[in-house]
């Protein structure tokens, strides 16, 4: 490794942000071609579909790569997907070095691209930053190794820990600044899921508004089908796709009218309150590509993430507001002792507008 290759894969990990949320289900990456100590080329996988980092970068190079060095932040492709091998790409432009931030935990590619690259002559150094390149696309590393969704579990509540006053009302907890962050935690996950009850008291349409990008699927876990067809989830199913998750005691007639309405209604487990298992919810929805899921709530998507133990990330907007008695954002988890509570370790607390944003993961 080189003194300056950590420098160049931290600016291939900034490029690769770019396209957070525009390149789901495919993972973000970044790339900088760098020649004489110079960058001649920049790029970064901009949509799904799109054309790769690599090959975005060395179409805007300024110069020639040949002799160049390509920093990219995870593994060059060596399968034919919807685009070709960005391998092929880097032999033919005759690049001397390629520095790899993570190898590609996809199985089609898994250390294969690299081979491919030493075997057609280019100096390759796998592993500049890996841990960083990792956590950039966590979401599509959980979904590769597993088959299962990432998910992220997103509530805001008050300082005393409510999410809606006793009546139920919970417009708006937080400010402005944190609502547009929901809105591009909606954006960067494929799926949003919300238990009947929020869409009962709330009537969310669980669309991406305050910023750009894509809609997610909407997810709505309703055992019984008893949701109005009214719902604003069940509208406008040709901006955002929603499917509603119910158990067997589901009704046959709702199921044909949201048929109609273009809304799908999946079968799932029961769990021991004849409510929908989110664990197998979680794995239907892996197994149909979606690879990430952000949870919104209310009290009881809440507690059954926690207690189950399924959420990868936590964030939790908190206002600066006192409720005293009103609805709590997490019920009981059965937890007696305090060496029981859940652990949890913080990644981040940042401040947006006048709320505290925690960011943090079960440890």
């Amino acid at each position: 490794m080189q003194p300056q290759d950590e420098m160049f894969m931290k600016r291939a990990i900034a490029l690769a942000r770019k396209g957070e949320r525009f390149v789901s289900p495919n993972p973000m990456v970044g790339a900088v071609i760098v020649k004489e100590g110079r960058i001649i080329g920049e790029g970064w996988h901009r949509k799904f579909g799109g054309p790769h980092a690599e090959v975005d970068a060395i179409g805007r190079a300024s110069e020639s790569v040949e002799g160049a060095t390509l920093y990219v932040s995870l593994e060059p492709c060596c399968h034919h997907g919807k685009t070709p091998p960005c391998v092929e790409t880097l032999l033919a432009h005759r690049l001397r070095r390629v520095v790899i931030g993570s190898i590609d935990p996809n199985p089609r590619v898994h250390g294969r691209g690299a081979e491919a690259l030493r075997r057609g002559g280019i100096e390759v150094v796998v592993g500049v930053l890996a841990e960083e390149c990792r956590r950039l696309n966590a979401r599509f590393f959980k979904f590769m190794e597993t088959g299962l969704p990432f998910v992220t579990l997103k509530f805001a509540q008050t300082l005393d820990g409510r999410i809606a006053t006793a009546t139920g009302d919970a417009r708006w907890i937080s400010g402005a600044e944190s609502r547009r962050f929901a809105h591009h935690l909606r954006a960067v996950h494929d799926a949003v899921l919300v238990g009947a009850g929020t869409v009962a008291a709330d009537d969310p349409e669980l669309t991406v508004r305050s910023v750009r990008g894509r809609n997610p699927l909407r997810v709505v876990a309703d055992s019984g089908l008893r949701l109005p067809l009214q719902a604003k989830v069940f509208q406008d199913q040709h901006r955002a796709k929603t499917l509603v998750a119910a158990t067997c005691g589901r009704e046959p007639a709702k199921e044909t009218q949201l048929a109609k309405m273009g809304v799908e209604v999946l079968p799932v487990a029961a769990n021991g309150q004849g409510r929908v298992d989110l664990g197998d919810l979680f794995r239907q929805l892996g197994s149909r590509n979606v690879s990430s899921v952000l949870v919104e709530g209310g009290s009881w998507t809440i507690t059954s993430v926690l207690r189950e133990r399924l959420a990868d990330r936590i964030v939790i907007i908190v206002a600066p507001k006192i409720l005293g008695k009103g609805i709590d954002a997490v019920a009981d988890l059965d937890i007696r002792r305090m060496v029981d509570a859940l652990p949890l370790k913080f990644d981040a607390v940042r401040r947006r507008g006048g709320d505290i944003v925690i960011e943090a993961r079960l440890a």
